[in-house]
C-alpha cells in the first residue's frame, strides 16, 4: 500500500468536524459545505487507498465513486454524496452563484456523514474479514475477482 489509509480517514473526519462548526456572522456556509464535500471526498480516497488503488487527482465524488464501484457496492444513498460536487469548486471562493440555505447546509453535512461513516464500517468490516481469511485475504480476493470482470 503506498499511502496509508488510515491518515485520508483522519483528515476525512477532521473536515467533518469542521463542517459541523457553529455558524456566527464571519462563517458561511459556503466555506462549512466544502469542508463537507472535503470529508466525503478524504473518506472515498481512503477506501480506495485500503483497495490499493493509486489516486487519481481529482475532486470529483462521481469520478471516485464510479472507481470505487469497481472493487464495491455503492448505495444509493452513499452515490448521493455527488451533489456536493459543486461546493469544491464552484462555491469556494466568492463569485456568481446563489448564497447556500441553512437547509442545503444541514443536507450537505448530513450527507457528508453518512458517506464518511460508511467508509469507516466498511473498512473496519473488511479488515475483520480479512484477518479471519489470513491465508487468502479479502482484499487479495476482491482484485482479483475485479480483474477477472
Amino acid at each position: 500500500m503506498n499511502e496509508d489509509y488510515n491518515i485520508w480517514l483522519t483528515r476525512a473526519k477532521s473536515s467533518l468536524a469542521l463542517s459541523k462548526m457553529k455558524t456566527d456572522k464571519d462563517i458561511v456556509y459556503e466555506d462549512l459545505c466544502f469542508q463537507a464535500q472535503q470529508a466525503v471526498e478524504k473518506s472515498l480516497k481512503a477506501l480506495l487507498i485500503f483497495y490499493n488503488v493509486d489516486l487519481k487527482k481529482t475532486h470529483n465524488l462521481i469520478t471516485l465513486i464510479k472507481e470505487l464501484s469497481e472493487y464495491i457496492e455503492i448505495s444509493d444513498k452513499i452515490k448521493e454524496c455527488a451533489i456536493l460536487n459543486d461546493y469544491a469548486v464552484q462555491t469556494r471562493y466568492p463569485g456568481d452563484y446563489t448564497s447556500i440555505t441553512k437547509e442545503e447546509y444541514d443536507n450537505a453535512v448530513q450527507i457528508a456523514q453518512n458517506c464518511v461513516k460508511w467508509v469507516r464500517s466498511t473498512i473496519k468490516a473488511l479488515e475483520k474479514e480479512s484477518k479471519k481469511n489470513i491465508n487468502q485475504p479479502l482484499l487479495d480476493n476482491s482484485i482479483k475477482q475485479h480483474r477477472n470482470k
